[in-house]
């Protein structure tokens, strides 16, 4: 009798199941196109053929010879223009601000690229090496270049020059992704704002280490997997006529195809440049979910791919666990009972531009078991998850069977217990 009323309860409430709206009987976008009928141009490129660049293109190239320019401070000694006769020019032997050990008088080179010495004219050193500007002090205290004769070219007095310093320029590195910094020594680094997102160094790079690898090495190093995979140079001089020429994009990872379009220039850092490392929080890098998935937005991976069965995981939708969702408040590991059927119906939402989009249907018992029926998830996508009309159909048979017989079983036990016998 039980079983009698049970089926009647079905067949009453069967059209109250249609006309309710029932979301698998009504799902707006299921009828989307197969995933194996797709284009190659709707799947997307797999991130898995970028390839990263060789780092040695972010630093500049060992200089052989160094050349002055301004910043740089000399060690000079010229008998009868600098110091005393008969003294002795002072020694600096190397310290922790300073690599080189060298023997003479310090002299600046000036911002505008000269040294300035006693009774001599302005020497222009910007661009000479070393043993360029003994010749040209030379020179210039024997007469020519417009100098005093202060020396006998037929006797010269030693003359000697070395680098007491190199010049030091000061970067700005704006970090968006999580790092922490400890200023190297040397550096002169100061780190602004926390450990978190939105730090700001500056630091002072060494003339032959004033590349982006260093500046990115003396602030935690590569971005972080929250940030873009690339480096934004913003230069210091900004030309108007030429706004492109103040800033340099460099891409970290490349397609096979592709070409790093820069050259060593635009890796050198000078007074004023700013070194950027962006977040990638934009919505250009995320995805969502809808339906029986719950109504969420997740970011993609930056360097690797999720596919569709792997992107529901990371929403912790029911798959494959009798359409059972747990949360905080739901401690058990598995449904009661016997369970009901799983959701097996995923329609990916797909954008193509121009405000248009695609539905891609993709079948989960069939993604389960075959690799090729997992769709490529792309920033934009939204993943909607529903039942098929069967698999809703069984949940509702399912639960009212379950609810039938326990009302059933209550009412036997019930009259038990109010002694009502044969």
């Amino acid at each position: 009798m039980a079983n009698c009323r049970t089926w009647m309860l079905i067949l009453a409430f069967a059209p109250v199941i249609v006309g309710s709206g029932c979301a698998a009987l009504t799902n707006p976008v299921a009828d989307g196109i197969p995933v194996r009928r797709l284009p190659a141009e709707v799947l997307g490129r797999s991130k898995s053929e970028l390839k990263p660049i060789p780092l040695t293109v972010l630093r500049q190239r060992e200089q052989t010879i160094y050349t002055l320019d301004k910043g740089d401070t000399l060690a000079i000694v010229a008998e009868k223009i600098l110091g005393d006769d008969n003294g002795q020019p002072p020694v600096r032997l190397p310290d922790a601000g300073n690599s080189n050990a060298s023997v003479g008088y310090p002299v600046p080179v000036n911002e505008d690229g000269k040294i300035s010495l006693p009774r001599l004219p302005l020497i222009d050193v910007k661009g000479k090496t070393l043993s360029e500007v003994e010749k040209l002090i030379f020179d210039t205290a024997s007469g020519k270049n417009g100098g005093l004769e202060l020396i006998n070219p037929k006797n010269p007095p030693r003359i000697s020059v070395q680098l007491l310093q190199k010049r030091q320029y000061t970067i700005t590195v704006e970090r968006q992704d999580a790092v922490t910094f400890t200023p190297q020594a040397g550096l002169g680094g100061v780190a602004i704002g926390s450990n978190k997102k939105g730090n700001s160094f500056t630091i002072k790079l060494t003339a032959g280490e004033n590349d982006v690898l260093h500046a990115l090495n003396a602030t935690g190093g590569l971005p972080g997997l929250d940030a873009k995979n690339e480096v934004l140079i913003e230069r210091g001089v900004y030309d108007p006529n030429d706004p492109s020429k103040s800033r340099t994009r460099i891409p970290l990872r490349l397609y096979p195809e592709q070409t790093l379009d820069i050259c060593e220039a635009d890796i050198i850092l000078k007074d004023g440049d700013v070194v950027r490392i962006e977040s990638r929080d934009t919505d250009s890098e995320l995805y969502y979910t809808v339906g029986v998935a719950g109504s969420r937005q997740f970011t993609l991976p930056r360097d690797y791919d999720l596919d569709v069965l792997q992107a529901l995981v990371v929403a912790g939708a029911p798959i494959a666990n009798g359409g059972f969702t747990q949360n905080a408040f739901i401690p058990q590991a598995v449904n009661s009972g016997l369970g009901t059927p799983s959701p097996s119906l995923v329609t990916v939402l797909r954008p193509v531009g121009n405000g248009r989009q695609i539905q891609i249907r993709v079948d989960m018992q069939t993604a389960l078991r075959d690799p090729r029926e997992r769709l490529r998830i792309l920033a934009g996508d939204i993943i909607v998850m529903q039942e098929r009309p069967g698999d809703a159909t069984a949940r509702y048979v399912t639960q009212t069977i379950r609810y039938g017989v326990s009302s059933s079983l209550n009412g036997s036990t019930t009259q038990t217990a109010t002694g009502t016998f044969p």
